[in-house]
């Protein structure tokens, strides 16, 4: 294979760890410094050039797009996917795990564990939010930050309320956040390729820093994930539509919790922890993606008019729960592609399983029948009516003197 290293570091150790672990195994490779790469529309093919050259005969491309660079690389790396180059890391990935708020927020929806965590934007909404995720001390983040810069540990609402509002006048937008006192100082990373957690690493923090990040001065040390961890970690990744990552978790006494997850992840303090060959796991999942990759048949469906891919979760009184998959589903027309039922994601399920409340099943087939399956929303139970705030007293003005 001829791969390139989307990279503007070549001398960093994961650019050039990449680049022996493809020469290791036989594979040319280049790094290309992503902000020398054009993007050209003009044609009637789009192109991708390299300092005034198509790039066009490259297998795959394994971009390390940092966050200074995020908007930039982010639509090289949709433009190869356009141009069906293979990338284990998609633009779209990219872009959810570089938004806190986004990435929480995608985590949340799909039921994957994370600390409790609030948005708000109104100084007044503050002493409210930080009640809803459990008091102080609470966990302050900027939505843009990396390396445990812009993530602040306010020991009491007072100093909450000062920093959350000091950010928010300057238009800086932070997430509120429980801080899990059981696991201060340390987490965990999950280095995720593919479906399978390659690697795992406890970073541990320094002194009484409460950030565990190695830039930061933390150490190192190998950990043995259990399997629902493990799944955990991949599922993560996969809700950020990435096939590479860094999963972050904290060590909570009700579980792992996932904390971020990170499209670039270094790989000099997961090796030299665990002492695996995690620059060669990436290259080998490359090659046996490049002939087959994965694809989101979602973007493949354009002329399939009344056909579509959906999601289904079988809530209280869905009308194919105790149905088999080929009663329920098949006899309308309807394929069920994936079956989850709590932790377990059965691939191409048999369809004479049966449909239990609360599995989800990623079907395609057609929209209208699979809207006739899922019952009436329904409405959020009503939480108590809060007390009228104070009237706001109006500007002064000719007419209110």
């Amino acid at each position: 294979m001829k791969l390139a290293v989307l990279s503007r570091q070549p001398r960093s150790y994961s650019t050039r760890r990449l680049v022996a672990a493809a020469a290791e195994r036989g594979h040319e490779v280049d790094i290309l410094d992503t902000l020398h790469l054009a993007i050209d529309l003009a044609g009637d093919e789009s192109e991708m050039l390299y300092r005034g050259r198509p790039l066009d005969d490259y297998d795959a491309f394994i971009p390390r797009i940092g966050a200074s660079i995020t908007f930039y690389g982010t639509a090289v790396v949709r433009q190869l996917e356009q141009m069906d180059m293979y990338t284990p890391v998609t633009a779209m990935g990219i872009a959810n795990s570089r938004d806190k708020l986004r990435a929480t927020q995608l985590l949340s929806r799909n039921a994957i564990p994370i600390p409790e965590t609030m948005f708000v934007k109104d100084s007044r909404d503050i002493a409210l939010a930080i009640d809803r995720v459990g008091g102080a001390p609470v966990v302050i983040k900027l939505l843009e930050g990396t390396q445990g810069i812009g993530v602040i540990l306010a020991p009491d609402v007072t100093v909450a309320e000062s920093v959350i509002e000091t950010l928010t006048v300057t238009q800086q937008n932070v997430l509120i956040q429980r801080f899990i006192s059981e696991s201060r100082g340390r987490d965990v990373r999950a280095f995720v390729v593919g479906d399978r957690v390659v690697a795992a690493m406890r970073r541990i923090s320094k002194g009484d820093e409460f950030r565990s990040n190695v830039h930061r001065g933390g150490r190192t040390e190998s950990v043995e994930l259990d399997e629902h961890t493990k799944r955990l970690a991949v599922r993560a990744a996969r809700t950020m539509d990435l096939h590479l990552a860094g999963v972050d978790m904290l060590e909570s006494d009700r579980g792992p919790l996932v904390m971020e997850v990170n499209s670039s992840p270094g790989l000099e303090g997961i090796e030299g922890a665990t002492d695996l060959d995690v620059a060669g796991a990436v290259v080998e999942y490359i090659e046996s993606q490049v002939a087959f990759p994965d694809l989101d048949i979602r973007q493949r469906l354009a002329d399939a008019t009344g056909y579509g891919v959906a999601e289904i979760y079988l809530g209280p009184g869905t009308e194919i729960i105790g149905s088999t998959i080929r009663e329920g589903l098949r006899d309308r027309d309807i394929t069920a592609l994936t079956l989850i039922r709590g932790d377990n994601v059965v691939p191409n399920p048999r369809e004479d399983r049966i449909l239990e409340q609360e599995d989800r099943l990623l079907c395609f087939g057609k929209l209208t029948e699979m809207k006739y399956i899922i019952p009436a929303r329904r409405r959020r139970r009503a939480r108590p009516k809060a007390q009228p705030l104070p009237a706001e007293p109006l500007p002064d003005s000719p007419g209110n003197g």
